[in-house]
C-alpha cells in the first residue's frame, strides 16, 4: 500500500527522503491553545509538500503548583502523540513550551518515549531553541513570555544554567492557558522592543499559545537582532527532525517569517 512517503528503503523510524508527495508534520499541542494551528497552516499555506496534523492533551494552566505540572505527564503526552501516528506523521513534535520551567531534560525524555512508542522521530519547541542558540552562537537571550514571575524565573534558571543566560525579559503575568491568546500582538511588540534595549543576542518569545510570529521578520529587519517565536522554532526543528533543511529552496516561502528559515542548519543567521 502507498502510505504517501517517499520509499527510502530505511527502517521504520528512519529518516524520510523529502522526494515523495508529502510529508506529515504532527504536532501534540495543549487542548485550550487556540493559536499555534492557525499560525502554522498559515505558515505552511505556500508549501504544499507537507501537511499538518495536531493531537491535543489537556492543559489549561500554567503554574508551578503540582496539580499544573502534572498536566504535563508523559503518560497522556505519549498517549497524543501515538494518535499522531496513526495518521502516519513524518515526525511529532511537543508544540509547547513546559520544558522552559521543567528542565530541557524532560522534554529529551518525552521525545525518546515518543520514538520507542511509534517509531517516528519526535522534537520540541524548547529542544528547538536549544538547537538555534548552538547553531548561531546566541548567548544572552532576551526571555518574552505570558507567564507569571516565578515561571519566568524558572525558565531563566534553566537556560542560564544550559549556557544561554536570560538578560533581559518581559512576562505578561497570565497563568489561564486560554488566556494567553488574548495578549495582542503589539502587546508582544512592546515586550520585544523592551528587550532589545535592555540588550541581547536574540529575542525568544516564549509559548505558543502567544502571538509573535508573525512579528519575527519586520521586527529582526528594523532592531537588527533575531527574534525567535515559540512555534516557528518548533517548525524548523520538525523539519530539521524530519531530515530537511529549512533553508532549502523548496521551503523559501518560510523565509517571510524571520532568520529562523534563511539560512543552512547550523550556521548562523
Amino acid at each position: 500500500m502507498d502510505d504517501g512517503r517517499a520509499k527510502s528503503g530505511e527502517p521504520k523510524g528512519g529518516r524520510v527522503m523529502l522526494t515523495g508527495p508529502l510529508l506529515r508534520l504532527g504536532m501534540l499541542t495543549p487542548s485550550s491553545n487556540t493559536v499555534l494551528e492557525p499560525v502554522m497552516a498559515a505558515m505552511l499555506s505556500g508549501l504544499p509538500g507537507l501537511s499538518l496534523h495536531v493531537s491535543r492533551f489537556r492543559v489549561t494552566q500554567i503554574a508551578l503548583s503540582e496539580t499544573a505540572l502534572a498536566q504535563f505527564d508523559l503518560a497522556p503526552m505519549v498517549a497524543a502523540a501515538e494518535l499522531l501516528a496513526d495518521a502516519r506523521c513524518d515526525v511529532i513534535a511537543w508544540n509547547g513550551t513546559s520544558a522552559g520551567w521543567l528542565g530541557f531534560d524532560r522534554d529529551e525524555a518525552l521525545c525518546a518515549a515518543i520514538t520507542a512508542a511509534t517509531g517516528i522521530p519526535a522534537t520540541s519547541a524548547v529542544l528547538g531553541f536549544r538547537e538555534v542558540f548552538r547553531a548561531t552562537g546566541a548567548r544572552r537571550i532576551g526571555l518574552v513570555t505570558p507567564y507569571t514571575a516565578d515561571v519566568q524565573d524558572r525558565i531563566m534558571t534553566n537556560w542560564a544554567a544550559a549556557g544561554f543566560p536570560c538578560t533581559a525579559e518581559r512576562g505578561v503575568g497570565l497563568a489561564e492557558n486560554f488566556a494567553f491568546a488574548t495578549v495582542r500582538e503589539d502587546e508582544v511588540e512592546a515586550m520585544v522592543r523592551a528587550v532589545v534595549r535592555e540588550g541581547c543576542d536574540a529575542v525568544a518569545i516564549v509559548c505558543t499559545n502567544m502571538r509573535g510570529a508573525a512579528l519575527a521578520d519586520r521586527l529582526e529587519r528594523e532592531l537588527g537582532v533575531p527574534v525567535y517565536d515559540s512555534v516557528s522554532v518548533t517548525l524548523r526543528s520538525s523539519l530539521v527532525a524530519a531530515g530537511a533543511d529549512p533553508a532549502a529552496e523548496r521551503f523559501a516561502a518560510l523565509r517571510s517569517w524571520g532568520r529562523l528559515f534563511g539560512s543552512p542548519v547550523g550556521e548562523a543567521a
